[in-house]
């Protein structure tokens, strides 16, 4: 398919009364295992696991080297790809205008808990790259209001999640993530300000499941570096078995 075509399909997706459910991954054989299984329809990479897998902390992976990650997970499937580039690096427009370059069809991108006229000033350059670049790019614009909202009372951290998210969309991103602690009265009111179809929300453990979200018009639920995580632990256990004398597991799948 063309990215053209990746692209559409993503916004449909999005729109969806279904929510989409995407699966991080983080580097080409794990975006390949995902992409082989007939549920998967888009794909999304974790920045915080690329970062990990190329030995950085979670956002310190330079924009290239980030860039380079994400073009060998679009090279391996045909699927649209929305990559997380961190908060789009010096010049967000740019960066965008790159990874649409290499096939990317959506990117989340986040504010940080920028001034609000900065912070919506950086989605519009991300809307005039994907429009310049001939494809409706979707920006998952991302809100840190909860994931550095330190101490503020809740109310207000929702507050100005709504506020920044519906800034956003007025800017012309797709949709809005909103990473933290979304229980269903938060979520609620966030669909309620932002419409069906524009929220995105993170399953961390203790989440509601993605069925409770779709009900709530959720349109996307990821799961940041928890897939990672999982892997690891995974790995963990092995070693620590292994060590015990223990052997591979019977039925191993051979997946690469």
């Amino acid at each position: 398919m063309s990215i053209q075509s990746h692209a559409a399909s993503l916004e449909q997706l999005h729109r969806s009364s279904t929510i989409l459910r995407v699966v991080n991954v983080w580097d080409a054989i794990t975006a390949k295992v995902v992409a082989d299984l007939p549920e998967t329809r888009a794909l999304a990479t974790a920045g915080h696991s690329i970062a990990a897998s190329h030995g950085y902390a979670d956002g310190e992976i330079p924009a290239d080297e980030m860039i380079a990650a994400v073009a060998r997970i679009v090279a391996a499937v045909d699927l649209p790809v929305s990559a997380d580039l961190d908060d789009g690096y010096a010049d967000p427009g740019e960066t965008v205008r790159k990874a649409i370059g290499v096939g990317v069809v959506g990117a989340n991108v986040e504010d940080r808990l920028r001034p609000l006229d900065e912070a919506v000033a950086r989605v519009e350059a991300i809307v005039r790259a994907g429009e310049a670049e001939g494809i409706p790019f979707q920006l998952n614009a991302r809100t840190d209001a909860f994931v550095r909202g330190g101490d503020r009372p809740r109310e207000v951290i929702l507050d100005d999640a709504i506020a920044r998210g519906t800034a956003y969309l007025e800017a012309g991103a797709s949709t809005v993530f909103v990473p933290g602690p979304i229980d269903r009265a938060a979520a609620e009111q966030l669909v309620g300000a932002f419409g069906p179809g524009r929220l995105n929300v993170i399953g961390v453990p203790g989440a509601l499941t993605a069925q409770e979200y779709e009900e709530l018009g959720v349109a996307r639920i990821s799961y940041g570096p928890w897939t990672q995580n999982v892997a690891l632990t995974a790995l963990k256990n092995l070693a620590v078995s292994l060590y015990d004398g223990g052997a591979i597991p019977e039925g191993t799948e051979k997946l690469n």
